[in-house]
């Protein structure tokens, strides 16, 4: 029987309610007018072992974008049991996996690491893929008691709101996206060359189209370093046309991310997770907090060629 999902904002439950079904009702408060929802009534390690509970969560991610989750009390194998229902796990070239569970990415920072408290821009993960991830399901181990939360942005929305004329330049446009120039930027240069060599730059379109829902994206972000097909006699007359023409408006829209209304922002506690549309959003993990340790744990969801 396919469980119930309540929303919070329709109108109350009938006076007689199936026992089992109200059990399993997924209760649904959207955190902002554009992006977010908290779940709550759900247990991601039971939702793992139940394929009607994986459609709905499917459902209302599409729907919200980013889904939150607390008192996660779940095993790892749960963790990446779950996430596997939407799609085979990604390892990431960088950061370290558990060695048990292939796919359950380690992203702990030390006070002992200064380098460690170097957090990230707004990013969609992982564009310097030639298929990007679908999405991940990320759960806090260990946070700051303040300071240390995640903010995710809606990249659909955000393309919505363009002026016409900029939606317009951007309907052909394609951009080049680097993990050389972002993970490899620290390392020496014959390390950075070979992670180049490994994964090579990516190509994607700067607009794509979401695969399920159909909506526009605006899909460019800090991996993309340049428009691989701007410099025509459309858009450059002289030489020095390409470096205000290019770069301002790729930083432009790079910047549309920046803008609160399309933003949500989760405070995170011990066993909260937090589920995201890869496809369609940024997030920007906030490094406001002191020396301390900050143990997240994520599986990457391998996605699809944007288009």
């Amino acid at each position: 029987m396919t469980s119930a999902i309540h929303q919070t904002s329709r109108p109350a439950a009938p006076a007689v309610v199936d026992a089992d079904s109200l059990q399993r009702s997924i209760r649904v408060e959207p955190l902002t007018c554009a992006i977010g929802a908290e779940l709550s009534n759900v247990n991601l390690g039971v939702a793992s072992r139940d394929s009607d509970q994986v459609a709905q969560i499917r459902a209302l991610l599409l729907q919200h974008r980013v889904l939150f989750f607390r008192d996660q009390d779940i095993t790892r194998a749960e963790h990446v049991a779950f996430a596997r229902h939407f799609g085979e796990l990604e390892d990431h070239p960088v950061a370290g996996s558990d060695p048990e569970n292939p796919g359950l990415v380690r992203i702990y920072k030390s006070p002992d690491s200064p380098n460690d408290r170097y957090e990230n821009a707004w990013h969609t993960d992982a564009t310097w893929r030639e298929k990007p991830p679908f999405g991940c399901v990320l759960r806090c181990v260990e946070c700051p008691p303040v300071g240390g939360d995640t903010m995710w942005a809606n990249m659909v929305l955000a393309y919505e709101r363009l002026p016409e004329h900029v939606k317009t330049q951007i309907a052909s446009l394609r951009a080049r996206h680097s993990i050389e120039a972002s993970f490899g930027a620290a390392m020496p240069i014959e390390k950075r060359h070979a992670l180049k060599a490994q994964f090579p730059d990516a190509e994607h379109p700067v607009v794509r189209t979401h695969p399920e829902t159909g909506e526009k994206v605006l899909f460019v972000n800090a991996f993309a370093t340049h428009f691989t097909n701007f410099h025509t006699p459309e858009h450059v007359r002289y030489g020095q046309d390409y470096a205000p023409g290019a770069a301002q408006l790729l930083q432009y829209l790079i910047s549309q991310a920046f803008i609160p209304e399309y933003q949500v922002r989760w405070r995170w506690k011990p066993n909260s997770m937090a589920m995201w549309d890869n496809r369609s959003t940024q997030h920007y993990a906030v490094m406001d907090y002191p020396p301390c340790h900050r143990k997240m744990e994520r599986a990457g969801i391998v996605g699809d060629t944007p288009l």
